[in-house]
């Protein structure tokens, strides 16, 4: 049981990770622009929060707001949730996480242009680096996910249990009148 309550932190970690080396990349690159590497880093392997940042800077228009504002408190609270070992903070993280996992996503299919044939639906879907960072971001965050909720329906479970057996032990008990 230990070991999964300590498997809910990789989705929050992967995401925390994944957005500081984006934003580390981001950030190389403005002091050396000419560097190919870091283009190949920046728009290749982060392409995906570069989008996400376009996006979201129209709603907050904060230079470094993914990380210092999304990534970073969702970290913080798993982190809080580890040491305290209460699952309230964990529960918390891990739903923020995957919530912002799934935007990642989403913003990937913003600003892309629209061709339908055979009346599909298109899907844009980044290729090689950019596709295996999204899938581990998405993977690990739906991971913790599935544990949290895992976790809680076996947390519920004991709890029926003890209900059980206390109302067991209420109805067997002799009545005196």
């Amino acid at each position: 049981m230990n070991r999964l309550f300590r498997l809910q932190f990789l989705g929050p970690l992967a995401l925390f990770v994944a957005t500081l080396c984006a934003e580390l990349a981001a950030r190389a690159l403005q002091y050396a622009p000419s560097s190919e590497l870091l283009w190949f880093i920046n728009l290749r392997m982060f392409g995906i929060f570069q989008r996400s940042d376009a996006l979201l800077s129209y709603i907050v228009p904060i230079e470094g707001f993914q990380l210092f504002g999304v990534a970073l408190p969702i970290f913080l609270l798993a982190c809080y949730g580890l040491l305290a070992k209460s699952r309230l903070p964990f529960t918390v993280a891990t739903h923020l996480s995957t919530a912002y996992a799934g935007f990642l996503v989403i913003s990937w299919q913003a600003f892309v242009p629209t061709v339908r044939q055979a009346s599909l639906l298109p899907v844009a879907v980044p290729a090689g680096a950019g596709l295996y960072v999204m899938a581990t971001i998405l993977g690990t965050c739906l991971l913790s996910f599935a544990i949290t909720h895992f976790l809680y329906l076996l947390h519920v479970r004991r709890e029926i249990s003890a209900l059980v057996s206390w109302l067991r032990t209420i109805s067997s008990r002799p009545t005196t009148a």
